[in-house]
């Protein structure tokens, strides 16, 4: 990626609901909000809304992926209700996963809500792409993004992803001192 071009992000609502026009999504705008008040290098967004369906979800996650994006958000899925499918559909199209984000977005929620215990995120890399898993919640997406999105430009890098820049009076991306630009 060649200076001053924009790294691409992409963000994935899983909702059957949603995706029939039963309700507006609330979800994927609030993870685009968030980016936009965050991130202070250039960025760009790719969009989806599909049903809660594994192949579904995958799909759009391999799009995304192959469309050059360096970081996909999902929302919607990760409970464990029968169609919560997001979790397997991550799982299913990524080389690596990252538990410890999983684990990190669960203690965060639980500060709030007792059935944070029943949430499914989870967290992994296909090729050069970080996959988060977020719940629907708008709400807890914010309270998640804000505590964990510190370890996200950092990974990108790891993974051969452009250098991300933030704004930390939002979120200060924390990366090694041999890391910083």
């Amino acid at each position: 990626m060649s200076a001053g071009e924009p790294c691409r992000f992409g963000v994935l609502t899983a909702s059957d609901r949603a995706s029939a026009g039963e309700y507006e999504d609330r979800s994927g705008p609030a993870i685009e909000a968030f980016l936009d008040e965050a991130l202070t290098s250039p960025w760009e967004i790719s969009r989806r809304l599909v049903k809660d369906e594994q192949k579904s979800i995958e799909q759009a996650l391999i799009e995304l992926s192959d469309e050059g994006c360096s970081l996909i958000i999902t929302t919607g899925g990760t409970g464990p209700a029968p169609r919560d499918v997001t979790p397997e559909a991550t799982e299913a199209v990524c080389e690596r996963m990252l538990p410890g984000f999983g684990e990190q977005m669960r203690a965060i929620s639980l500060k709030h809500v007792p059935t944070a215990v029943l949430s499914r995120q989870t967290a992994g890399i296909r090729g050069s792409t970080l996959i988060l898993n977020l719940p629907g919640s708008p709400r807890s997406i914010r309270e998640i993004l804000d505590e964990i999105f510190a370890a996200v430009p950092y990974c990108i890098d790891l993974i051969g992803g452009p250098y991300i820049t933030t704004d930390p009076t939002v979120v200060d991306a924390f990366r090694p001192s041999h890391a910083r630009r």
